[in-house]
């Protein structure tokens, strides 16, 4: 099992919050998970994706669990892909869950629709070609997604303070149609951008830590920003 990473860090995190998020179950939902050794063009080796893909296996089961359900996908979630491996500059594969057609539950599927697009020219950064209906291909990186989005986003960090309080917060909720999560590999995310925030002490895989968010926002659970 492959721990996820997360980025530690200098300076040390207080216990204290500026506001709680109200959430309502309906939210839009990003998650934008981070592939450093992902193969961003060429031929993508489907038997080994673990290895030679550069952990793409990870990154498709963090997919799997963000626009999944048991019998069909999540309308309010989007996930970009952020693959760092080269060759060559980053790129990006976003998938739209209100749009998606043909999505299945099966790694090795995925990995061949992903496969499908990075076998194209990349598209110059900051513009998206779609690939197949909820499916787009696009240049660019973490900081470049992180600057399009305009509402709260979170970055998971196991040794910050607790994304949420386990009991209706005494201060006045803020309320947001959107939110937004950062989610990395097996590496450490090399950024500092978005709220740092904990679902606990271990540290999750990044699949597991995508189930626990869900749970919160289906829930309509209040979180800490």
């Amino acid at each position: 099992m492959v721990p996820i990473s997360y980025y530690k860090p200098k300076r040390i995190c207080v216990n204290r919050f500026d506001a709680s998020l109200k959430t309502t179950g309906d939210q839009m939902r990003r998650f934008v998970i981070v592939g450093t050794r992902a193969m961003s063009k060429g031929k993508l080796p489907l038997n080994d994706l673990g290895g030679g893909a550069g952990r793409m296996d990870v990154l498709i089961r963090a997919l799997m669990a963000a626009l999944l359900t048991s019998h069909g996908i999540r309308k309010n979630v989007e996930v970009i892909l952020i693959l760092g491996g080269g060759p060559g500059p980053s790129r990006r594969i976003k998938f739209v869950g209100s749009q998606l057609i043909g999505l299945h539950a099966e790694e090795r599927s995925i990995a061949g629709q992903i496969a499908a697009v990075i076998r194209q020219p990349m598209p110059p950064r900051g513009h998206w070609v779609s690939r197949n209906p909820g499916i787009f291909d696009g240049g660019g990186d973490l900081e470049m997604t992180l600057k399009e989005w305009n509402h709260p986003i979170i970055r998971l960090d196991a040794e910050a303070p607790s994304l949420f309080a386990g009991e209706i917060p005494n201060q006045e909720q803020s309320h947001s149609d959107e939110i937004g999560f950062i989610i990395g590999d097996d590496k450490a995310l090399d950024t500092a951008r978005g709220i740092p925030r904990s679902l606990g002490k271990e540290w999750l895989q990044g699949n597991a830590c995508i189930t626990i968010v869900h749970y919160l926002l289906d829930q309509g659970i209040p979180i800490q920003l």
